[in-house]
């Protein structure tokens, strides 16, 4: 299955018990529907991904960037410790490809004002 969303947060590197690395994020997709005779609905589904096959992707993924994933969806149930059933969307990706980045931008001043005004551009 393949889908793009945007990550929720920054990627984080995690080391199993036999000490192999693997790499987890969450992709949220945004979606909308119109009934014929009514108003716009949104929802979010979020994913919850891991990838093996090498940590250094994380790097790369940063909260807000636009990401499309190629992997196995399966859906991961589970019992809190009060009996209250839980269950969400899990992917085993694959291919992992940044579309846009995504981060904090760095806040820089633009071409050609550093320390001056645009007052004497001859334009």
């Amino acid at each position: 299955m393949e889908f793009t969303g945007r990550l929720c947060d920054d990627a984080a590197v995690k080391t199993t018990k036999k000490d192999k690395k693997v790499v987890t994020f969450s992709v949220a997709i945004n979606d909308y529907y119109k009934p014929k005779d009514g108003e716009a609905q949104t929802f979010v589904t979020y994913i919850n991904c891991s990838y093996w096959l090498t940590p250094t992707i994380a790097e790369r993924l940063k909260k807000g960037a636009i990401v499309s994933v190629y992997g196995r969806l399966y859906l991961n149930q589970y019992k809190t410790q009060d009996g209250e059933q839980h269950a969400n969307i899990a992917c085993h990706a694959n291919t992992v490809k940044v579309v846009a980045k995504g981060g904090r931008a760095e806040e820089t001043a633009p071409a050609g004002t550093e320390g001056g005004t645009n007052d004497d551009l001859p334009f």
